[in-house]
């Protein structure tokens, strides 16, 4: 994959200079090296991502693609955690995503391989189960209440200003509109989830070949 205006020592020094600026503590030499150790994975797991999403150029990836360098930050610290379970360069990462894209993404939740961002601020991602070609757009809110967890299926997009709470089960090919809350509420597979007149939950199905606008056959 050919990193835009970047060698790959490059980038390193610029994670590890915006590491510095978010978390001045003087430890951006261990951040480094953790980061080094694990950017190969990120890499490529970012590469998987990239050619997977129409709107983004195959086999090039920028930084400054601010969803891009987004969903890089989460990768890596991902696989810092999973491959070493070195928490400080993780913790590192999700405060540098916080911090420059505005999204609240642990380092321990489980993100399916491919995942498309539209605007990153306000979104926040709790422990759920997050099927492929997920579609994430600003002020969305997938979040476990107690015991109760989401299960997000394959395909699945969510609009502007929309949860997903507690016992959720949303089937592939679900659309939540912009400004929909689903509470301990199903959605089946291939519908539209919108607010009703009345204030409930309805449904009705999903615009046929959405999922074309954001990822490649």
């Amino acid at each position: 994959m050919k990193l835009i205006d970047h060698t790959r020592q490059s980038l390193l020094d610029y994670l590890t200079t915006q590491c510095a600026a978010i978390v001045p503590d003087g430890r951006e030499a261990a951040f480094r090296a953790a980061a080094d150790a694990h950017l190969d994975e990120a890499l490529e797991r970012m590469h998987v991502c990239i050619n997977a999403c129409a709107p983004w150029r195959p086999d090039q990836f920028n930084v400054l693609q601010s969803s891009q360098h987004c969903i890089l930050l989460y990768f890596l610290s991902n696989s810092i955690y999973v491959r070493s379970g070195d928490t400080a360069a993780a913790t590192r990462l999700f405060l540098m995503n916080k911090a420059f894209n505005g999204i609240d993404l642990f380092y321990e939740i489980a993100m399916p391989p491919i995942f498309y961002i539209g605007h990153s601020v306000g979104i926040v991602l709790a422990k759920a189960t997050y099927g492929n070609r997920l579609v994430l757009y600003q002020n969305s809110t997938i979040g476990r209440h107690k015991d109760r967890i989401p299960v997000i299926g394959e395909g699945v997009v969510v609009y502007p200003n929309s949860a997903i709470i507690g016992r959720c089960d949303v089937g592939d090919g679900a659309v939540i509109s912009q400004g929909t809350s689903v509470l301990d509420a199903g959605v089946p597979p291939n519908r539209l989830a919108f607010t009703g007149a009345d204030g409930r939950l309805a449904f009705r199905p999903a615009p046929g070949a959405i999922l074309e606008e954001y990822f490649r056959a």
